[in-house]
């Protein structure tokens, strides 16, 4: 297992889940637009799913931290990386409560997490995507750095419906050589 880390940046605080989450994090996660946005988060979501994915919020492959506030610990939203050891990288993933979305939090902890997995964990690669009906995303994986590498079609079937998923990435150097914006 993983030890999770605690990162922070001007305004957020990266920490681990626990079992205290449950409640904040259910109406947070539990919006339909939040679902809409997102691979793996169900729709309706309930205290038994916020359980099970706080229990799984960190193994060998896996580290889903809580993004929260730091002037007051307010839970706002989620981020991790699901690494594949062996070809050393990982997918990037988040999400936000609607009432944070359009205030760069998004952009602040993810640039965290790529700073965390590149520097700390040494990964090649970071890759993330996004259904094709959320562009605001495709605007904070750009705003990073990342490269957007194609559009896979029809890749995802969410809510019975076939949706594109837009594919980025970023590879060490890039990361090292400052081909990011700041």
């Amino acid at each position: 297992m993983n030890t999770a880390p605690t990162l922070e940046t001007s305004r957020l605080r990266l920490r681990p889940y626990s079992e205290a989450d449950v409640a904040e994090l259910v109406p947070l996660i539990g919006a339909r637009e939040v679902a809409a946005t997102t691979l793996r988060i169900p729709y309706p979501y309930t205290e038994h799913d916020a359980r099970a994915f706080i229990a799984g919020a960190l193994d060998a492959d896996k580290i889903w931290l809580a993004i929260t506030l730091r002037d007051d610990g307010r839970q706002i939203g989620g981020i991790g990386l699901r690494i594949e050891p062996q070809h050393h990288r990982a997918e990037l993933g988040y999400w936000l409560g609607v009432a944070y979305w359009g205030k760069g939090f998004a952009t602040e902890a993810a640039r965290e997490m790529l700073r965390y997995g590149f520097d700390d964990l040494r990964l090649h690669r970071i890759f993330a995507s996004h259904f094709k009906h959320n562009p605001a995303s495709g605007r904070i994986l750009l705003k990073l750095g990342m490269r957007h590498e194609g559009c896979l079609r029809e890749h995802i079937c969410k809510w019975d419906q076939f949706v594109d998923s837009e594919r980025y990435g970023m590879l060490r150097q890039e990361w090292e050589a400052g081909e990011y914006n700041a």
